[in-house]
């Protein structure tokens, strides 16, 4: 019997994520430099990963 195709391994799933994990999104800003130190994580703006 061959395996679902939903059950193979995450190695194989190549597609980008379009929702990012908050740690994420902060070191994204900082890279853009659009974040300053000291500021809240909670009500971080809408963020689109880097292509």
């Amino acid at each position: 019997m061959s395996q679902h195709r939903s059950l193979k391994g995450a190695s194989t799933i190549a597609a980008r994520r379009n929702v990012l994990k908050r740690f994420e999104r902060v070191e994204l800003l900082k890279k853009r430099d659009q974040w300053k130190d000291g500021q809240k994580v909670v009500g971080l703006p809408k963020t689109k990963p880097d292509v």
